[in-house]
């Protein structure tokens, strides 16, 4: 896969972490789900060695709700919410019809107006660039999880992402 060297606009973690854990994702995706919690402990046990950064590749053919979902969250990330309506679209996947993103929304103190209906069109292009960026890496399904560029398949698992993590700080020079 070749590098994406777009910004970042989704990151958790330290934005300064030597070390990038790149996750392309679905929202509706029952494996981005599951893959949540093991991403973000890595992150967590690396002592700030790594960040997670996330990008939509929403497979619209199989998951109807997966781009609306994206551009929710796409909206939610300008008000600085972009992880809590993340989380709670992984957590409902089962119910992501535009109604249940106004009422996420709202629950979270966000203008519900702003993640779905026309409002939310205005976030495609970011959620089309992310989608375009994994199709010219070769990403094929989600997630899709890359550390440092290189691609770690199957099902994701702390200690083999962690080992992952501190291999790719050494090769940076970085020990901790």
């Amino acid at each position: 896969m070749t590098a994406d060297t777009r910004p970042e606009r989704h990151v958790y973690g330290s934005p300064d972490a030597p070390v990038t854990i790149l996750e392309f994702g679905d929202l509706e995706c029952p494996y981005c789900r599951a893959a949540a919690p093991v991403l973000r402990e890595v992150v967590d046990a690396s002592d700030g060695l790594a960040r997670l950064v996330w990008r939509h590749f929403p497979l619209f053919e199989v998951h109807p709700y997966a781009l609306t979902a994206a551009l929710a969250a796409e909206a939610a990330a300008t008000v600085g919410r972009f992880w809590d309506l993340h989380d709670v679209l992984l957590a409902h996947q089962d119910h992501l019809a535009e109604p249940d993103l106004r009422r996420y929304a709202r629950d979270l103190g966000i203008d519900p107006a702003l993640v779905a209906g026309p409002a939310a069109q205005e976030f495609a292009p970011s959620v089309e660039a992310d989608y375009l960026a994994g199709v010219a890496m070769g990403v094929r399904g989600t997630p899709t999880i890359l550390v440092d560029g290189i691609v770690h398949p199957g099902r994701p698992q702390v200690e083999p992402l962690l080992t992952a993590v501190r291999t790719a700080a050494r090769v940076r020079g970085v020990a901790r």
